[in-house]
Formats: C-alpha cells, structure tokens, sequence
C-alpha cells in the first residue's frame, strides 16, 4: 500500500506538469487518463490505509478527515483559484498541482511505514470479483449508500453558486464546502461514538431532505438559497464522513476493506460523473423546483439501500 500511494502520487504529479504545458487534445485525453489511474489509485488505498493505521477510538475521526477532500477541494479553489489563474493561467493551476503532488509523494514515503513483507494473494477473475462484492451486503453497502452522495454533492457544488443572486455567489461558492467540512468533523465525529456509520449515513439523507425543500421554495432568493445550501451542506457532510466509516464498520480485514473502498471509488466516480450534468440539464429544462425534487427521490433512495443491505446481513446472521 505505501508503494501504490507514493506511486500514484508522483504520477499524479507528473501527469499535471505535462498538462501544465497544454499539449494537443490528444496527448491531453490520454494525460487525463493516467491522472485518473493515480486518483483512482490513491482512493483505493487511502482509506484501506487509515483504517489500518488509525487506533480504534480515532478511526472515527480519521475517515471522517479523509472524506472531507470534496468539500476541502472546492473551498480551496474557490480561494486561490482567481489569484493563480491571474498570475499562470490555466497552466499555473496544473504546475500548482503538480508541485503539491510531489510533495505529498515525499511526505507519505518518509512518514508511512514499510509495507508488510507478506506477498499478497492472487486477484481472482475479474468479473467474478466484481460479482463478489456487489452481491455483499457488506462489500457493497458504502458504496452504494456513497453514490448517491457524490451525484448530489458535486452537482449543488458546481451548479448552486452560479444560480444564487450576485451578492451572495461568493458566500455560497466558499461557505457551502466549508460548512460541510466543519460539520462533517465536529458534529458527525461526535455523532460516530454514539451511533453506528449506517444509521448516521441514514440520518444524513434525512436532514438534508428539509434543506433540498428549502431550496424550492426560496430558489432565486439570495438568503433563501444561501441558508438552504448551507443546510444542505451541513447535512451532506454527515453523509460523506458516515459513508468512509462505513468501510471498517462493516468489513473487519485489510482485503475486504480494500475490496469495499474499491467499490466506493467505482460508483462514487460513477456518482460525480453523472450527477452535474443530469441535474444541469433537469435545472435548464425544468428549474430548481425540478432539481431539488429529484434531490428529494435520491436522499430516500440512500436511505432505503441501507434499509435493505442492512436486513439482508441481519438474515445472515
């Protein structure tokens, strides 16, 4: 796992610094490509690792940290972004990038430990892993309770601040990322140590249904939405911690851990790919009342996937 982690780092930042150069479209396709088998890559391993690594009354807090890099991403272009591209370009960012990679790199590989010295198993046949763990209500019940988080969370990321009225674009751009991050690391930390990661996830979907109604009725209000993006925000970030704590919770060894973080990475890609431009196009034919209805559907739909993985491994037992 540290080989794989510090690996996918550098080339991460290799990646970017050949596309800080902007070269031709095709170059550029198969640069974004491998960038995506490093990010890919690092969240596998990332939190196979913290769950390894963290002590057992930490864990908590680890996964919750570990699943605020959306909300610490956004927030943090949302206030650097305009300076770099003032001073680089478009370039700039991807230099920026490539140096923060770097570092990370060789950060993690002087503070992680060895990798074990155990030669690990034989992957089976592909489609028959695959099979494996979508059909366990262990394997497959982060990811699928995380995927419709990541459609939701990205897309009001990307699409609420540009529909929110000029005086409060910056506040809901810069404040939404970071309530989430803030809730998410107080509130939701608190709440791990009383209840389990599954019925917080639960109770996430369920607070932020109030917050999507919100936004139907105060769409195209700058107080209203400002206050209803930050409800929703603060209630999403409940989820996102809830949903990583999930992994450890519910898988006991570093093989199903790393089986269940897999599947997280592939919906919860699958989630951020299609949620901002299925929405965008619901919000452009339809409006925010449409959007936030189908907000709606989805947050009960998160909470019934839980619902039913968590009946079929009671009837396990």
């Amino acid at each position: 796992p540290k080989r794989a982690i510090v690996a996918a780092m550098a080339l991460g930042a290799g990646v970017s610094a050949l596309e800080a150069t902007l070269p031709a479209l095709p170059l550029m396709i198969l640069a974004r490509v491998a960038e995506g088998v490093s990010h890919l890559t690092i969240v596998v391993v990332g939190p196979t690792m913290i769950a390894g690594l963290a002590p057992e009354d930490k864990r908590p807090f680890a996964m919750t940290l570990w699943s605020s890099f959306f909300g610490v991403t956004y927030a943090v272009l949302a206030l650097i972004a305009g300076p770099v591209l003032g001073w680089g370009g478009i370039p700039g960012l991807f230099l920026g990038h490539a140096v923060w990679m770097a570092v990370l790199a060789l950060v993690l590989a002087l503070a992680l430990p060895a990798d074990p010295r155990a030669t690990p198993g034989a992957m089976g046949n592909l489609f028959s892993e695959h099979l494996r763990i979508y059909a366990s209500p262990r394997l497959a019940a982060p990811a699928m309770g995380f995927c419709f988080y990541t459609f939701l969370y990205v897309a009001c990321l990307t699409l609420l601040p540009p529909e929110t009225p000029l005086a409060q674009r910056a506040l809901m751009a810069t404040g939404m990322p970071l309530v989430s991050i803030a809730v998410s690391l107080t509130l939701g930390v608190q709440l791990l140590r009383r209840i389990t990661a599954v019925r917080l996830v639960q109770w996430g979907y369920a607070a932020a249904i109030p917050g999507f109604l919100l936004l139907w009725i105060g769409w195209g209000s700058g107080p209203g939405m400002v206050l209803a993006g930050f409800w929703l925000s603060a209630a999403l970030g409940i989820v996102q911690g809830a949903s990583f704590a999930t992994i450890p919770e519910l898988n006991a060894t570093p093989e199903d851990r790393a089986r269940a973080a897999g599947a997280i990475a592939q919906l919860g890609n699958l989630g951020t790919t299609t949620g901002t431009p299925i929405l965008a196009l619901v919000l452009a034919q339809s409006g925010g009342g449409a959007m936030a209805a189908i907000a709606v559907i989805l947050c009960a739909l998160g909470i019934a996937i839980h619902a039913v993985q968590a009946g079929r491994r009671a009837r396990a037992v």
